[in-house]
């Protein structure tokens, strides 16, 4: 059974989730307005990833007989300073969905609720994932500096992701 407090957090994460693809779609049109294809492709499938997340608690809190409560999603940022600026913002952004993760673990297993517990470790590992990546981009953004030939590179590099599959969506 799931705790009313464990109820609560996950309606929270659900929404975090939303409002991460919501911040993702946001920073993709950022670099798309700014020219950089490459990296508004980079965010436009990382927005897809967040909606899969968020559809993988979805159906998880159903399967557990949670109500699912929808709560209005915050308007994102829109405006960067840069294509470094994007980037350190989403790794800070990744770096509070990891506490807010590791918390809600912390509740599953105080609770017993092993299950919960066991669901949220793919969440768990797939956040080490996402800031070593981001830490990546940025470092290779830094390392180049103001060079827009390496800039160039760089998001020609991040338009040659694809979706991931079984990154945790519905199958």
């Amino acid at each position: 059974m799931v705790s009313k407090k464990m109820q609560k957090v996950l309606n929270e994460q659900l929404n975090r989730e939303y409002f991460s693809a919501y911040l993702y779609l946001s920073m993709s049109s950022y670099c798309s307005d700014i020219g950089l294809n490459g990296s508004a492709h980079w965010f436009f499938e990382q927005y897809k990833e967040e909606v899969e997340h968020g559809m993988k608690i979805y159906e998880y809190m159903l399967q557990r007989g949670v109500k699912i409560e929808f709560e209005q999603i915050d308007k994102p940022e829109g405006e960067f300073e840069s294509i470094l600026d994007v980037f350190e913002k989403s790794l800070a952004h990744e770096q509070f969905m990891t506490n807010n993760l590791n918390e809600l673990s912390d509740l599953a297993m105080k609770d017993k609720d092993h299950a919960t517990y066991n669901f949220l470790q793919w969440f768990v590992t797939e956040q080490v994932e996402e800031e070593a990546t981001v830490s990546d981009i940025i470092a290779k953004i830094k390392l180049i500096g103001k060079d827009g030939n390496g800039l160039y590179m760089i998001d020609a590099e991040l338009a040659s992701r694809v979706e991931e599959q079984n990154s945790g969506g519905t199958e």
